[in-house]
């Protein structure tokens, strides 16, 4: 048996020697790999921190001392090392351990994390209820270097400085994006800043400068300044922290050894620890940006498995969007394309390495990105801002001051629109239509399909308005595509066949299993059409009162029930006055958990078959009631 085995959480991992933690983090690593072959995941990132996550589960007492983790891709060590080892093959799968941290699935994970840059702020709260209640836990905040790009982390990092409360914040940074000074000279400083002696002595010195106003005060400043010298941490001193690194983040004795210095210091300290993306795995380390988040591979090849490979299956939604912008971007110099930090995510790779001038990667910072786009739109650009469906909730103000109330043409995509699949309700694109359809002067869009896709980007465009385009993960429906994209009618759906007992209003890729189940009843003897809405904002106010009037409706989404396309039907019919029955189909008032996306839509009736069967059954009782 292995050291893993005995390991149910941190008093477990303190009862081993430090010359045994190297072994479990072997161990632990070989589950991470073994586990997310088979199921896919965040892979890369959690590799590189699980030693950093060892030598905090044995350095602190945890779960009494919080560890507040910045996203949860570094953090499946810490699942694997908190009682979850034995569960792990399930992570993000339909009812298994969730692929980010979550508050009742273990009372280790402190805090939810599942977008980034939010680990300051809730450490510094958690830190702060402390000192409200007398207590002497400490609170741990580990942030990826990536996150810090995130202004709300700054936003915290000045907060905690000016309440200068106990909280250590780990800089996990797997770039070197501050220093590359990872050596015995940087130990030795560390380990001599650490010490409680040093540490005495600069506050004597302070306090005894302090007596005198006039030039202690300078002189403060000159000592504080000379220290700084010594390492790269000047901007967090600034802010009122107090910084020891860079260290070795894969040397758990000198990790064990810092932490135990470091977590009895007073006041806000920050620890910067330097790691590699993928540490232990080869083909991760090689190639850290395909396995940040990777599908299932093959473990001996770090390939990806035969059924996620196959050149037989149609282009994913993420691809057509890509070549669709740069072909419009080669018509049109004035198209230029922003990013927070995903730019194979989104697409957007095509575009940076195409016209490598007109693309703008501005990091975790969605806010910024999106009035950064207004003001190139104010100088006559055609910006586009490419993010996920979910992230784009942090931008909301922004659409609505900087864009809408401006009225500035600014393309905004929305990759990973409706269920997403395993990354679970932290992701799931299933509010945007109820977010953005409320504010003036924007076009709301949903493609039914790839070819759609492409037509609707140059519909975005062209519209001269403030555009949304939303549009789901993943592979497209295998329809043909047209040779060239072009600009749709504003506001106009199409009828796709006429039902004479129902129809179904449709929007975005519930159109097509709109038409499967439309199909599926008339083998019931029930005769029902499909119309593709294509556009949210503005609605396609005729198409909607001639099927309204002519009977029946259903309207079917995969957004929110709560404000989003059915709503807004409604809201149209009952303006105009017209009687009508209508069924929404969509997200239910509910988180909707992890899980293949074809689980999670049967899970919520949005399979053809529970389309159908809904339909069915409401038309039934409509009858029945008659």
């Amino acid at each position: 048996m292995g050291l893993l085995s005995k390991i149910k959480g941190s008093e477990d991992i303190k009862k081993l020697s430090i010359s045994e933690l190297p072994a479990l983090a072997a161990e632990v690593r070989k589950l991470l790999v073994d586990g997310v072959s088979r199921t896919g995941g965040h892979l890369a990132s959690s590799l590189g921190a699980a030693d950093l996550i060892l030598a905090l589960h044995y350095v602190f007492d945890t779960p009494r001392d919080r560890i507040v983790f910045d996203t949860g891709h570094q953090a499946y060590a810490h699942k694997i090392l908190t009682g979850r080892a034995d569960k792990f093959h399930t992570i993000r799968t339909h009812g298994g351990l969730s692929g980010f941290l979550k508050r009742y699935e273990s009372e280790y994970d402190a805090f939810g994390a599942g977008h980034a840059s939010t680990a300051l702020s809730a450490a510094a709260g958690m830190a702060a209820a402390r000192d409200q209640a007398g207590g002497h836990n400490r609170v741990v905040a580990v942030v990826a270097d990536g996150a810090m790009t995130g202004g709300m982390s700054w936003e915290a990092m000045q907060n905690v400085g000016h309440l200068g409360t106990d909280l250590l914040v780990v800089l996990n940074d797997n770039q070197m994006f501050i220093s590359e000074r990872v050596g015995r000279l940087g130990h030795i400083l560390t380990k001599m800043l650490t010490m409680g002696s040093v540490q005495r002595t600069v506050r004597k010195t302070e306090i005894f400068l302090g007596r005198f106003p006039h030039w202690g005060r300078r002189i403060r400043r000159i000592i504080k300044r000379a220290r700084v010298l010594f390492f790269p941490g000047m901007v967090f001193e600034e802010m009122g922290f107090s910084y020891f690194g860079p260290v070795d983040g894969h040397n758990l004795r000198e990790l064990v050894d810092v932490m135990g210095y470091i977590k009895d210091v007073k006041g806000p300290v920050l620890l910067h620890v330097v790691t590699t993306k993928g540490r232990g795995y080869e083909p991760a380390e090689d190639s850290p940006v395909q396995f940040h988040g990777t599908p299932k591979f093959d473990i001996e090849t770090g390939e990806p498995s035969a059924a996620a490979q196959s050149e037989k299956m149609p282009p994913t939604f993420t691809a057509v969007f890509g070549r669709t912008l740069v072909e419009l971007a080669k018509k049109d110099k004035r198209i230029c394309a922003i990013t927070a930090a995903m730019p194979e995510g989104t697409g957007l790779d095509l575009f940076r390495d195409a016209f490598p001038g007109r693309y703008y990667d501005v990091g975790i910072a969605e806010e910024h990105a999106v009035t950064f786009a207004a003001g190139l739109a104010a100088e006559g650009m055609k910006p586009v801002v490419a993010v996920y469906s979910s992230f784009m909730q942090r931008s909301f103000d922004q659409v609505q001051h900087d864009v809408s109330l401006q009225k500035l043409p600014v393309v905004i995509a929305m990759d990973r629109a409706g269920l997403v699949g395993e990354d679970g309700p932290t992701h799931h694109g299933v509010f945007d239509i109820s977010l953005f359809r409320m504010i003036p002067d924007v076009t709301v869009m949903a493609p039914a399909d790839e070819n759609e896709l492409q037509h609707m980007l140059a519909t975005a465009f062209a519209c001269g308005l403030p555009a949304l385009l939303r549009y789901p993960r993943g592979r497209g429906f295998g329809v043909p595509m047209d040779p060239a994209p072009l600009a749709l009618p504003l506001g106009k759906g199409r009828l796709l066949s006429r039902g004479r007992d129902l129809n179904f209003l449709a929007i975005g890729n519930r159109v097509h299993p709109a038409v499967k189940a439309a199909q599926l009843l008339k083998g019931l003897g029930i005769d029902a059409g499909v119309a593709d809405l294509r556009f949210v904002k503005p609605l396609d106010a005729e198409l909607v009162k001639e099927l309204a009037q002519a009977g029946p409706v259903v309207t079917v989404e995969d957004n929110s029930l709560a404000g989003g396309f059915g709503s807004a039907v409604l809201e149209y019919l009952n303006a105009s006055g017209v009687e009508a029955k209508v069924l929404r189909l969509g997200i239910p008032d509910s988180y909707v958990e992890q899980g293949k996306p074809e689980e999670l839509y049967s899970d919520v009736g949005l399979t053809p078959e529970k389309i159908a069967a809904a339909a069915a059954d409401w038309l039934a009782k409509r009858l029945q009631v008659k």
